[in-house]
């Protein structure tokens, strides 16, 4: 039985079983990764999984799960165990039915060639990786790794929406060392761009090159330049915001706003971008099987969208954006508009400030306020009139989002697209210059 017909008969199981409201999706993935460490390959893996997601609603209840496809070829046994629990489980107080599909049926195919001869023999790109690590720079080690997939995602509803997309991806990071200096690049696609890849680990050997002899900084307010790996970071936190249910649930620096007001300076413009076929979750349909579209989150400073699936777009008494989860609304790629500067020239802007190229462990303390910090990690310049003085170390950010959303003075005209473990979402970012960020010291 194919994986489609398998879907298609678990939703007729469920609805025999008195489910009103069912929702299949299939992840088949073909996944090929390579870790290294101490400037060669370390871990060469290769997997496939077979995952299906279920949603289910009974009346105003609502359940959702993750199993084994060979749970799902049980279907009977599954849903009996599922409708054990219909009499404990409490009515949702967000539940809506499926919406019709705006995406009914169709093969939607986002595949790279190249990306999938890649799998096949991953060590050319291992190799380009660690040669250009060291190609201008004497570097002491190097580590990251480089992760390719092949997707084919199968979703099928009671609705009447049957669907399957195709995609291929790239992931990659490297993390680069010289004495006390170090350096982090990344870069994601759709598809396979050697030169990107290459520029990763010329561009974090490059960064730990010129971070050796690191000093301390004194704490207080500086204008800061965040790295594309920074503020894309930051705009994950931001964009998750931007979802209906942060915002009904008041985590979120939206939860007193309304479309239209003003939430950053005018040059931040940032597009929710799921048709854009070179970033890694670009997709035609939702989990719901409404069709995706792009669209502004934050456009010149005013807020233009919340991010909606059915059930949070019935509370905000609107439509659906496109953007379900069955439980979460979720960005699929974030975009950020650039701007005129080079990087060089945001440098000259700056009288007293400091370049953060990394960043770890963001941590929100207040979400409505959008109170947060975030420790600065590997390469990390002072900036004194106009020009990189010296590299410091040991740097937190602990400052207001909102603050730092209108305090954008300059964005860098080249964008880099952005994905690593602090950033999740997709992002095609710029350097941004921010003006009068609070910097205290991290002793970790």
């Amino acid at each position: 039985m194919s994986v489609s017909e398998l879907a298609g008969k678990f939703v007729e199981k469920a609805l025999e079983k008195g489910f009103s409201d069912v929702a299949i999706a299939i992840d088949v993935v073909d996944r090929v990764m390579v870790k290294f460490a101490n400037t060669q390959p370390s871990v060469a893996q290769e997997w496939k999984t077979a995952v299906a997601n279920i949603y289910l609603s009974k009346g105003r209840k609502v359940f959702t799960g993750i199993f084994q496809l060979d749970k799902i070829g049980d279907a009977d046994k599954l849903l009996g165990e599922i409708s054990l629990l219909v009499d404990r489980v409490s009515e949702s107080e967000l539940y809506a039915p499926l919406p019709q599909p705006g995406v009914r049926s169709g093969f939607y195919s986002r595949v790279d060639d190249k990306i999938v001869e890649a799998m096949k023999d991953p060590s050319g790109l291992v190799e380009l990786l660690l040669e250009a690590s060291s190609r201008e720079h004497s570097i002491d080690f190097t580590a990251g790794k480089i992760d390719l997939w092949n997707r084919r995602r199968h979703l099928t509803t009671s609705t009447g929406a049957q669907i399957v997309e195709e995609s291929t991806g790239v992931e990659t990071y490297m993390r680069s060392f010289k004495e006390d200096g170090s350096g982090q690049w990344g870069f994601a696609s759709r598809v396979l761009d050697r030169s990107r890849i290459e520029e990763v680990a010329l561009k974090a050997s490059e960064l730990a090159y010129e971070s050796r002899g690191r000093s301390s900084v004194e704490p207080g307010v500086y204008d800061v330049i965040l790295s594309p790996l920074v503020f894309s970071q930051l705009m994950n936190v931001m964009a998750w915001m931007s979802t209906g249910l942060s915002v009904l649930t008041g985590m979120s620096i939206f939860i007193d706003k309304k479309i239209g007001d003003q939430v950053a300076s005018p040059l931040l413009s940032i597009y929710d971008a799921p048709r854009d076929d070179k970033l890694p979750f670009s997709t035609v349909f939702d989990d719901e099987a409404v069709a995706t579209f792009d669209k502004p989150i934050v456009e010149k400073g005013l807020l233009k969208n919340i991010l909606h699936n059915t059930k949070t777009a019935l509370k905000f008494n609107t439509e659906s954006t496109g953007n379900a989860g069955w439980v979460h609304p979720r960005p699929w790629n974030l975009v950020i508009g650039g701007g005129g500067f080079k990087l060089e020239e945001l440098i000259s802007e700056v009288k007293r400030g400091l370049l953060v190229t990394n960043n770890w462990y963001t941590r929100l303390q207040n979400y409505a306020e959008g109170v947060f910090s975030t420790i600065g990690r590997d390469a990390i310049f002072l900036i004194e009139s106009g020009r990189i003085v010296k590299p410091v170390e040991r740097i937190r950010i602990a400052d207001k989002l909102p603050r730092l959303l209108n305090n954008i003075e300059g964005l860098s005209r080249e964008t880099y697209d952005v994905m690593w473990w602090e950033v999740r979402v997709p992002t095609r970012s710029p350097y941004a210059l921010v003006r009068n960020v609070n910097i205290t010291k991290h002793f970790a």
